[in-house]
């Protein structure tokens, strides 16, 4: 039986890449013609086109023409120990997939950027762990921070992930309360009873006296992130609100 020889235009219909890729493809070395007559025609075998096939299939596998160069010269053998490799790759990209997903969803219904999980797994930085040294930097030179971090050092990853988690569930508690009674005055005692309860919090392993009181203060005021954060559970400016009621109680307890 006559070997059979195809046209670029030929494997542009069997396979629906573009006579475009076919040129790249030769040009670097990935897939060479069998021959290239004098007016520039390229023709393929039919193991060429097996061979294309293949490039094919690992490049929707995710992996990249160097790769794929280099997979090519191995023995089918050592092709699959390869792939199983990737397949793992190609499982965890799912699951980070998914939890990119869920974080759009959560996002998108209304939940703030704080809560999300977005850079777990991710040579970014997790959210948690960058607001802990952007408070380092803004306290890390008090006394007070420095007992807290002396606190935090003793703890295990566990531990700190178990009381971020508590942490962040007390401070949407308490806002959630503030929000119920944002009508009141600042002043009222029913909302320094609630910011009692804030510092409260604050104060699980940190001692905060009102120069933290109102860094915080200002913080809440002022910072895009921390104003989003809290304005989530009220239609008012609830940072604002808690920004003067935390300033109203440093001024009482002078």
């Amino acid at each position: 039986m006559k070997k059979h020889i195809f046209t670029v235009k030929d494997i542009v219909r069997i396979t629906g890449v573009t006579a475009r890729t076919l040129h790249y493809y030769d040009k670097i070395d990935l897939l060479k013609p069998i021959r290239l007559s004098n007016n520039g025609y390229r023709a393929y075998s039919r193991e060429d086109l097996e061979s294309l096939r293949t490039i094919l299939f690992f490049k929707e596998m995710d992996i990249s023409l160097k790769e794929i160069s280099d997979i090519m010269q191995l023995s089918k053998q050592e092709q699959l120990q390869i792939l199983k490799i990737h397949d793992q790759t190609l499982i965890e990209k799912q699951q980070r997939l998914g939890a990119i997903i869920s974080d759009l969803e959560d996002y998108v219904s209304g939940k703030d950027i704080f809560n999300l999980n977005i850079f777990n797994n991710s040579p970014i930085l997790p959210l948690s762990e960058q607001y802990s040294r952007e408070a380092k930097m803004v306290f890390g030179e008090t006394e007070k921070y420095k007992e807290y971090e002396k606190n935090i050092e003793k703890l295990s990853d566990k531990e700190k992930e178990n009381l971020y988690d508590e942490f962040a569930n007390n401070m949407e508690k308490v806002f959630k309360k503030l929000a119920e009674q944002i009508h009141k005055l600042p002043s009222s005692k029913d909302i320094q009873k609630l910011i009692v309860e804030w510092k409260n919090y604050m104060e699980q392993n940190m001692t905060c006296d009102t120069e933290i009181l109102k860094c915080i203060a200002n913080t809440y005021k002022s910072d895009k992130r921390w104003k989003n954060y809290i304005n989530q559970f009220s239609d008012e400016d609830l940072s604002g609100f808690v920004y003067r009621a935390i300033m109203y109680y440093c001024k009482t307890i002078r």
